[in-house]
């Protein structure tokens, strides 16, 4: 892969509200390449939390200012940019999105005395073999989607021949992995495991397979760009099965893919914070802007306001002293009040199971058919955790 020149790639964006910015963080996501939507829901968070904290007085009586990395979702670009960021001395990093990148550039961080706070990295390994105490994520983990997918599947397609598909990624691989650790210990074997290459446009061949196999139920580790064309390829060929995924999928990017093909998906997520009261204001504003506060923004919004908390407890924007706050403080956030435990995991409710119906998705169950968050010692060796983070993209 050619390297990337990062000269341009952290642009720094000064916000309505922040005439004079005295403190700049790094958000760091996917900003181009197949899986950019999500870097867009990164800064449409983002945006919106700066420019709320900063009309609020800031932090500390000093105002924020946002410097944007753009990983690509590749591990290699991840670290330019975590160095990129450190030679700027930002305090705090809100990213990344693929775990593939978050691990590999949570040392740099860790070596520079920045805090990374990750709204969407969900592979245990980011967590459980963090490289120091500044390392923390608002999102839940591979490990509990898999105990709600793998659960779901066994109850409700317990007659249904199931194939397990990864696309070899540090996510994709783990999250279909534990998926399968839960289905097998349920008593469901399933009828096909395969992996497939992440970026590839012709998945016939697999289709064919798993039709031959007369499989009912797809269950799909990895990313809504692949997971789209492996629904319209599954229509084309007549195949009749449910697609299963996990919150990959939570793009309206998936449906533009994959059109009536979609119909019927089902995904896991976090419940819906676009629901949350407290979260209403900050939706309306989003939206008036004509963006979408759907996916990842709010996750966004969230861990900017857990660090400007804890940085306005601390008195300071100081590495130790914010990391103590975050480790001992309760914060108020859109997508609820959250703390971190010992490992810098979030203490929130876990996952629940959705449906794409007609353009849009939406709960197959309520938001209380949830899976409390697994700690470390519940967790055990799941395969998730060990994944190798490639230098393919991976949550």
């Amino acid at each position: 892969m050619k390297k990337v020149l990062l000269a341009s790639v952290a642009l720094n964006l000064g916000l309505s509200g922040a005439a004079l910015a005295d403190i700049t963080i790094g958000v760091a996501g996917p900003i181009t390449g197949q899986y950019a939507t999500f870097g867009e829901q990164f800064r449409t968070g983002a945006e919106q939390a700066v420019e709320d904290i900063n009309e609020a007085g800031g932090v500390n009586g000093e105002m924020l200012r946002i410097s944007i990395g753009d990983d690509a979702c590749d591990p290699r670009q991840a670290v330019a940019v975590a160095n990129q960021f450190a030679s700027e001395g930002v305090p705090v990093v809100i990213g990344h999105f693929c775990s593939g990148s978050s691990i590999p550039a949570s040392q740099v961080y860790a070596d520079e005395g920045i805090i990374e706070i990750s709204p969407a990295s969900t592979n245990p390994a980011y967590t459980e073999e963090r490289p120091g105490d500044g390392i923390f994520r608002v999102c839940g983990r591979d490990d509990q989607q898999g105990e709600v997918a793998g659960a779901y599947i066994a109850e409700n397609f317990a007659d249904t021949n199931v194939a397990i598909l990864n696309d070899r990624t540090a996510y994709g691989a783990g999250l279909a992995a534990e998926t399968e650790r839960v289905l097998r210990a349920a008593g469901k074997e399933p009828t096909l495991v395969e992996a497939y290459t992440a970026g590839e446009r012709d998945y016939t061949a697999l289709v064919t397979r798993m039709n031959q196999a007369d499989v009912g139920l797809v269950y799909i580790g990895g990313y809504h760009t692949e997971a789209g064309l492996i629904a319209r390829q599954m229509q084309e060929q007549g195949m009749e099965a449910t697609i299963m995924s996990g919150d990959a999928l939570v793009s309206d990017e998936y449906w533009s893919i994959t059109g009536d093909a979609g119909e019927g998906t089902l995904m896991t997520f976090s419940p819906d914070p676009r629901r949350n009261e407290v979260a209403a204001p900050v939706v309306e504003k989003i939206e008036a802007k004509g963006q979408s506060a759907e996916g990842y923004a709010l996750y966004t919004y969230a861990a900017i306001q857990a660090w400007a908390q804890a940085a306005n407890e601390a008195g300071t924007t100081d590495f130790e002293p914010v990391v103590e706050a975050l480790n001992e403080g309760s914060f108020q956030t859109v997508i609820g009040d959250l703390q971190f435990d010992d490992i810098g995991d979030v203490t929130l409710p876990g996952y629940v199971v959705y449906e794409w119906q007609n353009g849009a998705y939406d709960y197959v169950e309520t938001a209380e058919s949830t899976v409390e968050p697994t700690t470390p010692a519940d967790a055990g060796d799941t395969g998730a955790s060990d994944a190798p983070a490639e230098a393919a993209p991976a949550q």
